[in-house]
């Protein structure tokens, strides 16, 4: 009895076609070519093929200038890659990699004529980040040899390959392009086939809410690029990356994403297709979200949104001494960052205890600074002196800005500032750290709602360079003003955004990390394999299940809440997956199990 086609193992896959020479399909081919391939690349367009040749031979000889090849490995590269503008040239190749334009018409019509020219047990597989590999599958009269093999741009720099699987597609053709996959030196993860796959399935819904965001003027493009980077840790920020990618990429994804999903969240903003239909598609039309020197360029020039530099601000009121209320983590952290810029600080707890404790919690925080060499002995002890410890807000009689970093409870918040608005002398700012509630309704529990702004400081402070100004629609221009200046002089980075849930930083990562959580309960792809995708196809430093478990579930199911209740948008209720799990009291590292388990120290 014959073997069926779909269970036949194959040939090690030797002799790989490229169609389409963009500068992805061109950084594939030369991905495998390095790895000892014969590659045919092919393009309809003589000047793309030209291109391809081109680009391969600066990036070979760049790699020998800088001792990562030898002229004899740079020459054996260059002979193993021929280009072509029939896609005949394809008809010995054991792979064919298709990474034309993201249209079903083109991409269809290449997988038809590829039907008629290679051998029946050649693998076709796309690269396409949007389209239903399924769709294209069914289209052609090998659907088992249909796969999608989706790399990362720049494919040569990037080690994560998606592998992606119809229900068609027959195992042994996944096993050998993931075989491959490892053999370039690359992190296959296997996927289902759904729109955006996992990188760009939870990448997309985070670069559309900030484009909506910056659409209702909520924020700077400076502003919400520099709080995701200086907040999560990210390469780039999300406007910046959206004109990397292609505004009008960017639109096609999040089309079919949101065909497939109606969720709100995946629906395109509307910026998107205003700036695609005037053919402002980011870095490769010289302009998008930002301007460009040129069509190509990467290189960002002044435009009339760009902020002037040294723009002066309303004249600030007169700070000295600081009041920081609360004796946990971030208030230690945020009392050392001022007693380090020279602020006298005074830290104040509900017991006497509570304060000597925290201080004492800053000591050691400064003296592993210089066993680091980071700052000098008699440096430490100057900013440990600038520290007074007390057992009562009586203390912040005098202080010029009274800031709370309490826990995260309106009542409990509300009550502080009833006390501040009591204790602290007219003229002193008074400042919330919190992370996702009112700002407003804080001071609203004071006589002097004018002088009450949010300053949201990351975790651990003296580390994170990000704060968060939080103006509400009360507060004073000489309060905001006085708090950048503030901002600088302890080495911080100021961004602006209003009193609204999850204000920059919260509002664009929980709705990310919900998501990864959907991907797992709807058991699309596994914990690690979505931790990857994001950490090698996205460049974050954690993947979102590190990060929830870092956080704290019930941290992060809390902030869920608080933003699916403000905005009121089904895509944004938490999953319930992570609401069982906080049920369960799994609440991440600090309980020792969340999303994984951890040891107990």
């Amino acid at each position: 009895m014959a073997t069926p086609l779909s269970d036949t193992p194959l040939s090690p896959l030797k002799t790989v076609a490229v169609v389409g020479l963009g500068t992805m399909g061109t950084g594939i081919a030369e991905v495998l070519a390095r790895a000892g391939r014969d590659v045919i690349g092919i393009d309809i367009s003589e000047a793309a093929a030209t291109q391809a040749i081109t680009a391969l031979e600066a990036s070979t000889a760049r790699g020998v200038e800088r001792g990562r090849c030898t002229e004899q490995e740079r020459a054996g590269v260059l002979s193993r890659f021929r280009t072509f503008t029939d896609l005949r040239a394809a008809a010995d190749a054991d792979l064919v990699i298709e990474v034309t334009p993201e249209s079903y018409d083109i991409k269809q019509q290449v997988f038809r004529a590829l039907d008629d020219i290679v051998r029946p047990e050649t693998i076709l597989a796309t690269g396409t980040n949007a389209l239903s590999v399924t769709r294209l599958a069914a289209d052609s009269a090998r659907p088992e040899r249909v796969l999608g093999l989706h790399f990362f741009n720049p494919a040569p720099a990037m080690k994560l390959v998606e592998v992606v699987s119809s229900v068609l597609t027959a195992p042994s053709a996944v096993t050998a392009v993931t075989d491959l996959a490892l053999e370039l030196g690359k992190e296959p993860v296997a996927v289902g086939d759904r729109p955006g796959f996992v990188a760009d399935g939870l990448l997309f819904g985070y670069l559309n809410q900030a484009a909506a965001m910056y659409e209702a003027k909520y924020a700077s493009r400076e502003d919400i690029d520099a709080a995701m980077k200086l907040g999560c840790g990210l390469p780039m920020g999300p406007l910046a990356l959206l004109d990397l990618i292609g505004v009008d990429t960017a639109r096609t994804v999040l089309e079919a994403m949101y065909a497939a999903s109606h969720d709100r969240l995946h629906a395109p903003a509307p910026i998107l297709k205003q700036l695609s239909e005037a053919g402002l598609t980011g870095r490769k039309s010289g302009r998008g979200f930002y301007s460009y020197e040129a069509p190509g360029s990467t290189t960002v020039v002044r435009d009339a949104l760009t902020p002037l530099e040294g723009a002066a601000l309303a004249p600030g009121r007169t700070v000295r001494s600081v009041g920081v209320a609360g004796s946990g983590t971030m208030a230690s952290g945020i009392a050392e960052v001022f007693a380090k810029a020279g602020y006298e600080v005074v830290l104040a707890a509900r017991s006497e205890e509570k304060a000597q404790a925290a201080k004492a919690r800053i000591g050691k925080s400064l003296s592993r600074s210089v066993d680091k060499g980071r700052m000098t002995a008699e440096a430490a002890t100057q900013t440990l002196e600038r520290i007074t410890p007390a057992g009562s807000y009586d203390a912040f009689a005098e202080v010029d800005l009274a800031l709370e970093a309490v826990a995260e409870d309106l009542e409990i918040k509300q009550q502080l500032f009833a006390t501040f608005d009591k204790v602290c002398k007219p003229g002193a700012i008074l400042a919330t750290t919190t992370s996702s509630l009112p700002v407003v309704a804080c001071a609203r529990a004071t006589s002097r709602p004018q002088d009450v702004i949010g300053m949201h400081f990351f975790n651990p402070a003296p580390a994170m360079k990000l704060v968060e100004v939080v103006r509400t629609v009360l507060t004073a221009d000489d309060v905001h003003a006085t708090v950048r200046e503030v901002c600088a002089k302890i080495r911080k980075h100021p961004v602006d955004c209003g009193d609204r849930a999850g204000f920059i930083v919260n509002a664009l990562l929980f709705p990310y990390l919900n998501n990864a959580i959907k991907m797992v309960q709807e058991h699309y792809a596994s914990l690690d394999d979505i931790d990857a995708a994001m950490k090698l196809g996205g460049g974050y430093p954690m993947g979102p299940f590190e990060l929830l478990d870092v956080v704290g579930l019930d941290v992060s199911l809390a902030i869920e809440k608080v933003l699916h209740r403000e905005f009121r948008d089904p895509g944004l209720a938490p999953a319930p997956l992570l609401e069982h799990l906080v049920a369960a009291g799994c609440l991440g590292r600090k309980t020792g199990r969340g999303f994984r388990e951890y040891a107990r120290r």
